[in-house]
């Protein structure tokens, strides 16, 4: 069973049993799962998968055709669009699934492509009916360019979904053998990408898993860095040092042209592809009464691999290719790896803080939901109702025990901010110290959750 799509699946079953034709677009980064999503819910359904390349119009026609002469089908060398469309399909009378793999090829290789689609499928409808599946791994042409691109064929889609990465909770399900730190560990380096979580065992420890797949030349994500970047990106030079500035801890704009030297301009526009590509993202600090406590707008690394890769790859090269997996593991990555993985658990806090609310469990209904970035410090979540009832929460998992003085810190926090709070949550994967255990048998605003 596939682990945490079922809105995904209950979304294409709901254009399949819809009458007449329908076309679809499912986008979002390789290794989301897709493929596998699509997968899944053709099971028993009449389909014919294609998995598009980049090449010219001329040899996708004769490598699609060649597909289906393998079927048996009767195909000539450079069949024409209509004949591999008609050559695709069955003789059923039920709804078909014709399911494109990263199709923004077929419209990047030639013009003609989607008005023969359209054309062949309107005139298909008094006989079939088809669900045409479009996938796309390519989120910023999707949304950037897809439409102009298609140009009037675009009227005719039914839907357009993107397919968002999963979370720590279905990660947990995938490796339920993990302690909760390894879990978590391994989240921060491979986030909600079900294609990177293949390529991790669930019977290895998570050493073990980031010494042979990330830090070994033969390993499956030796590689997976650059292959990122390259797929989307030119002058890997110019982006690989915004990164780098990044995951050094410089995420202002001023702090970046003080690290990289480029004209801000310049970078800019760079912060604005990575953006579009979802590989960064330009976090503002939670709208308060103090706003001169606060810090403008900050940039940061939301893709976890490229976070990994920047802060622990990328600047330690040369014994990356020298050490051993193991020896690299215990000098560049382990000292420092909780602090790493802190950005991560405060992401998986707020993941919890919504299925809270989501099953009824949370103090009150959710109407804003965001951190505040203080120049002292962070709050790491605020949620408030429309009323203006307000819980404040701080996430911590890099000390031993979640120390009274961070408890302390808060409060100073909350005062920087000028927020009042009604409830407040701190949260650990580890332990809370003994005078926090006391102070929350007290004072009912005060919870203590350990993930």
């Amino acid at each position: 069973m596939l682990t945490g799509r079922s809105k995904e699946i209950q979304y294409l079953q709901k254009f399949y049993e819809k009458t007449g034709s329908q076309f679809v677009v499912l986008y979002g980064q390789r290794g989301v799962g897709k493929t596998r999503l699509v997968r899944e819910f053709s099971e028993g359904i009449p389909c014919f998968y294609y998995a598009c390349r980049d090449a010219a119009e001329r040899e996708q026609q004769f490598l699609w055709g060649k597909e289906l002469s393998e079927t048996g089908t009767v195909m000539e060398d450079f069949p024409a669009w209509p004949e591999l469309f008609a050559g695709s399909l069955q003789s059923l009378p039920e709804k078909q699934l014709l399911v494109l793999d990263e199709f923004q090829y077929l419209l990047k290789s030639g013009s003609g492509f989607m008005d023969n689609l359209v054309s062949f499928v309107e005139e298909r409808a008094p006989k079939q009916e088809l669900l045409v599946v479009l996938i796309s791994s390519s989120i910023s042409w999707v949304e950037n360019s897809m439409v102009k691109k298609m140009g009037r064929a675009a009227y005719k889609l039914s839907g357009l979904l993107k397919i968002k990465p999963l979370g720590f909770f279905e990660l947990r399900e995938v490796f339920p053998d993990y302690s909760a730190e390894q879990a978590f560990g391994l989240y921060a380096i491979l986030g909600g990408n079900p294609g990177l979580w293949q390529c991790m065992s669930s019977s290895k420890s998570l050493k073990e898993n980031i010494c042979e797949a990330i830090l070994s030349p033969t390993g499956a994500l030796f590689g997976e860095c650059k292959r990122i970047l390259s797929e989307e990106l030119r002058e890997l030079g110019v982006y690989q040092t915004i990164l780098s500035a990044l995951a050094g801890g410089h995420h202002k704009l001023n702090d970046i042209y003080d690290y990289t030297g480029f004209p801000r301009a310049k970078i800019s526009v760079y912060l604005k592809n990575l953006m579009e590509l979802e590989l960064i993202e330009k976090v503002f600090s939670y709208d308060t009464e103090g706003r001169e406590n606060m810090q403008k707008g900050l940039y940061r690394i939301c893709n976890h691999f490229l976070h990994f890769a920047f802060t622990y790859l990328h600047p330690n090269a040369s014994r990356l290719e020298m050490a051993s997996a193991e020896n690299f593991y215990e000098k560049e990555i382990r000292p420092t790896f909780r602090t790493y993985m802190s950005a991560a658990f405060k992401e998986v806090c707020r993941d919890f803080v919504l299925r809270e609310a989501a099953k009824g469990r949370f103090p009150f209904e959710i109407s804003s939901l965001g951190e505040w970035a203080g120049k002292a410090g962070n709050i790491d979540i605020i949620a408030q109702s429309k009323e203006g009832e307000t819980l404040l929460a701080i996430c911590q998992c890099e000390r031993e025990k979640f120390p009274y003085e961070d408890y302390e810190w808060l409060l100073f926090l909350a005062g920087q901010a000028k927020l009042e709070a009604d409830h407040i949550w701190l949260f650990t994967d580890r332990e809370f110290d003994e005078r926090l255990i006391a102070e929350a048998k007290e004072n009912e605003k005060l919870s203590l959750i350990l993930c």
